[in-house]
């Protein structure tokens, strides 16, 4: 038995699951946007880079990424506190498959809205470091959802989690009225 499949079997009450989250919040909501837009800027000028030249419409959309990651992001954690009696940490894992809130436009809404949220930091910032940090995180987190999370799942869930895993997209939602082609 895996790790993952022996922190599965455990459901953690509910105010043991708030103060995890509530522990590891600063990283997510603080330390990284800071690395992204603060350390960002630092390490531009550390070597040489100018700040990017996007224009006020650049940072517009930056303030949108980052107003709809963040919100996408709060929104699947509270779905997963409070339907999926779990985290979104791997020791302390939702103990039933989600698949409605924001889960059903894509299998990993909260990596989309991370992604959108730290990318949009770099641009309200104009920092290519701190874009390229940003896009290391999503690579990184991409492929431990691909490699580590995914498998499980499948494991834990069975065909409920495979059929759904065929219907929904990994992190991009469809548009609307857009088919897939099978």
């Amino acid at each position: 038995m895996t790790r993952y499949a022996r922190w599965a079997r455990t459901e953690h009450r509910e105010t043991t699951r708030i103060a995890a989250m509530v522990l590891v919040a600063p990283v997510f909501l603080g330390l990284l946007p800071l690395l992204v837009g603060a350390a960002g800027r630092r390490i531009d000028r550390g070597i040489g880079l100018p700040p990017l030249r996007i224009g006020i419409a650049g940072q517009a959309l930056g303030a949108a990424l980052t107003t709809a990651g963040f919100s996408l992001g709060l929104w699947s954690v509270y779905v997963q506190l409070d339907r999926g009696r779990g985290t979104p940490l791997p020791m302390l894992p939702t103990q039933e498959l989600l698949t409605d809130g924001p889960f059903r436009y894509c299998r990993n809404p909260m990596t989309l809205g991370a992604i959108s949220a730290y990318l949009g930091i770099a641009l309200m910032a104009r920092t290519a470091a701190g874009t390229t940090i940003s896009l290391s995180l999503a690579a990184a987190l991409v492929a431990y959802l691909k490699l580590l999370e995914e498998p499980e799942l499948a494991d834990r869930f069975g065909e409920p989690y495979l059929a759904y895993r065929r219907a929904t997209p990994f992190v991009v939602p469809r548009l609307p009225g857009c088919a897939v082609r099978r």
